[in-house]
């Protein structure tokens, strides 16, 4: 895997991408030499190689964003061919729509029409194929070969990912441990290290070590692994592949030491000028395309169940300080007429018919537009939680303060890579992939976000 502005972006989607951003390119250079050597209606003279360049990248540009959008870049997509031809399709929608954006305002740096034409079928049909090569060859050529150092618990928890895409980039080739310790992984697994760690690792050709004991204080071999780091043998701890290879920072892998000393953890704190900078902009733009949809939505709720129109709640935001936070009234007026908060459940009988249809496409969520604009909330962080949830999860879960050194926000990391919440354990599972934010947060990972939040609400993922 490759680490791009911290995130990790795993070697086949780099490539992926690469090869569909040159297939985007080159489908604009056919439609410009179709249309200038006359073979197309209402042929053009040559352009200049600068607005060439203009309209190519616009048009790559535009269709990239929604091919991101439909969550076709996502390390987790495992969509037989017919799915991802219709992921390509809508995202050549997307790209439509944002191209008939940029020629309201700059009209040359769009192509012609039978030029536009012609790059579009060219593009669609080279990604398509290029998607379904994809589908059916295999990446192992491209695989690092680990070797896990530990035949332990720890060990076994490595053993046990399952998942295509938890084993993305990676060939686990066996499991070693020099202290004779009683084997948690498969018997057929273990490799005999008595000739020596570097001996074992040129004999299965290893590119990477994973250090997984469950006891350190019993010792590392500092001097086989230190001979093999000098060989070019990357070397790793656990909470590092975890990280890497799941998106999240597992929690029964993370020591206060990991955080105190690792490479991380500040950024979203330290970046606050440019993360309140894209908070303003994004949001402003969203409320403006937004409106006509709220205002919709406004009268919808007045006419099912009259008012109050829009539901405040209390959160819990930076530094643990309480804010009110406003949303599209989905539940019925007396859902907790009690006063005790409750998780929202799969099907809950509380949801009114028109807070069912914004819940699930997160229209219910746009008047938070104006707690960004406020700066109680950034529009990409964690999902902030009510006081009495925090509490209670706070008890629970270790490292839980965490995720309230950053802004709270609408969308998130864990709200694209884990469904909706609803009880401690899924919170726990969401803290993780908060955590993981706030370690690698940069502009460019907020951005990724907001792109596959789209695919999230198209897919209706998580919704309760």
């Amino acid at each position: 895997m490759y680490r791009i502005f911290r995130h990790y972006i795993p070697t086949t989607l780099l490539l992926l991408g690469v090869a569909e951003t040159l297939i985007l390119l080159v489908s604009v250079l056919i439609g410009v030499t179709l249309s200038v050597s006359g073979l197309l209606p209402n042929g053009t003279e040559f352009p200049s190689p600068g607005l060439i360049s203009v309209q190519a990248v616009v048009f790559w540009l535009a269709i990239l964003l929604g091919m991101i959008a439909m969550g076709l870049y996502q390390r987790d997509l495992r969509d037989a061919p017919l799915a991802t031809l219709t992921r390509l399709a809508l995202s050549f929608v997307i790209g439509l729509l944002l191209m008939a954006l940029v020629n309201l305002v700059l009209p040359q740096a769009v192509a012609g029409v039978w030029t536009f034409l012609v790059a579009l079928c060219c593009a669609f049909l080279g990604i398509a194929s290029c998607r379904i090569l994809a589908y059916r060859s295999t990446d192992a050529h491209l695989t690092q070969r680990v070797l896990v150092f530990g035949v332990g618990e720890r060990a076994r928890q490595i053993e046990n990912l399952r998942r295509t895409s938890d084993r993305q980039g990676i060939t686990i080739v066996g499991f070693t441990d020099s202290a004779n310790a009683v084997p948690a992984v498969s018997v057929d697994k273990l490799l005999d290290s008595s000739n020596g760690l570097f001996e074992l690792v040129q004999r299965y050709a290893i590119d990477e070590i994973v250090v997984a004991l469950d006891d350190r204080r019993k010792g590392i071999p500092i001097e086989p692994i230190l001979q093999c780091k000098m060989h070019g043998i990357r070397i790793l701890e656990v909470p590092d592949f975890y990280e890497r290879q799941l998106g999240k920072i597992r929690l029964d892998s993370l020591h206060p030491s990991n955080v105190i000393f690792a490479d991380g953890f500040i950024q979203a704190v330290a970046k606050t000028f440019t993360k309140r900078l894209f908070d303003i902009v994004a949001s402003s733009i969203l409320l403006l395309l937004a409106l006509p949809v709220m205002l919709l939505t406004a009268l919808a709720i007045l006419i099912e169940s009259g008012r109050p129109i829009f539901y405040c709640q209390e959160r819990v935001g930076l530094r643990g300080e309480a804010f009110p936070v406003c949303k599209f009234r989905s539940m019925r007026v007396d859902a907790e007429k009690d006063g005790v908060a409750r998780w929202a459940t799969r099907n809950d009988d509380r949801v009114t018919r028109v807070g069912e249809f914004i819940r699930k496409t997160r229209i219910d969520e746009l008047p938070q537009l104006l707690n960004v604009l406020r700066g109680d909330m950034s529009f990409v962080g964690p999902r902030p939680e009510r006081p009495s949830f925090v509490k209670e999860l706070s008890a629970a879960i270790p490292y839980y303060d965490l995720r309230h050194h950053v802004k709270p926000g609408i969308t998130g990391w864990a709200q694209i890579c884990y469904p909706y919440g609803a009880s401690v354990k899924d919170a726990r599972e969401k803290l993780q992939y908060d955590l993981y934010y706030l370690k690698n947060y940069s502009v460019f990972l907020d951005i990724a976000i907001l792109l596959q939040t789209v695919e999230v609400i198209l897919w209706r993922k998580g919704a309760r």
